[in-house]
């Protein structure tokens, strides 16, 4: 297991979508719909991830659209999840938004790592990362 405030790693891709994602949510929230409370933490790892090429990113960090295999701490209770975009988001299927407290917590973070989060009760939870099961820029799609 890695350190509990693991760096995050980010493809340049996916930074400039997320920032983009970012904007769009601020704006719609001047506007009156309801802000994501997880932006901030999304903005936070967009502010100190370590950016690479989708070709240089390694086959086990949790970029967007990675299926993950998770052991939820202390119980290690495993769970499959893949980090989406909100749009994309159904949590019963195990599509998690990136804007989620969960999906947050993953994004940039290497198998062995340690994601930690708050459950909408301000309950901490954590989980440690098994696997990147599948990731698009390692299977050659550099585009998600």
């Amino acid at each position: 297991m890695h350190a509990l405030t693991p760096e995050r790693t980010l493809t340049d891709l996916d930074h400039v979508r997320l920032l983009n994602l970012l904007q769009r949510n601020g704006r719609a929230a001047s506007v009156g719909a309801r802000a994501d409370p997880s932006a901030g933490a999304v903005r936070d790892i967009l502010d100190t991830a370590f950016l690479v090429g989708p070709r240089e990113v390694a086959p086990d960090v949790v970029t967007m659209h990675s299926q993950v295999l998770i052991a939820h701490l202390p119980a290690r209770r495993r769970r499959t999840l893949i980090v989406c975009y909100p749009q994309d988001a159904r949590p019963a299927d195990g599509f998690v938004s990136v804007l989620s407290p969960v999906g947050s917590a993953l994004l940039g973070l290497r198998a062995g790592d340690v994601a930690q989060w708050r459950t909408p009760d301000g309950e901490c939870e954590s989980a440690e990362v098994l696997a990147v099961l599948f990731q698009p820029e390692a299977h050659g799609d550099g585009s998600s």
